[in-house]
């Protein structure tokens, strides 16, 4: 028998809840997520202070971009350790292919610090020459 799916508000409020129970399990279980929130919430500190309380006179645009990276390296690294429960709940033996799971989901979390860095130092170097 299907699952009969909430609908309208009562659907929004439920899947607000179930977020906000996956917050709460990344934030109890998974360091990465505490760093990389942390540091997030830091670099959005440190974009608005240059932007409007400082001598750089970067754009919207780019005051987005400092903003943004760092919260979708955070989404990814969510995404990451939602792939790593589900293969760990499969089994704790070496299997190849969840091997490859985990580190292409690493590889991801990864990709997007790379580009939160390059973002970072092009904008910052860009308005320091």
């Amino acid at each position: 028998m299907a699952k009969v799916q909430k609908k309208g508000l009562v659907r929004i409020y439920n899947a607000g809840k179930y977020s906000m129970k996956g917050f709460k399990a990344g934030l109890e279980n998974e360091a990465a997520i505490r760093q990389e929130m942390f540091l997030a919430v830091i670099l959005t500190a440190v974009a608005f202070y240059l932007r409007y309380f400082s001598d750089f006179a970067y754009s919207t645009l780019e005051l987005l971009a400092l903003i943004a990276m760092p919260w979708i390296t955070v989404v990814t690294e969510l995404l990451n350790s939602g792939i790593e429960a589900v293969v760990d709940r499969i089994g704790t033996e070496f299997n190849e292919l969840s091997g490859r799971a985990k580190d292409l989901g690493s590889a991801a979390v990864f990709v997007m610090l790379i580009l939160t860095l390059v973002t970072w130092v092009v904008i910052i170097a860009d308005h320091c020459i």
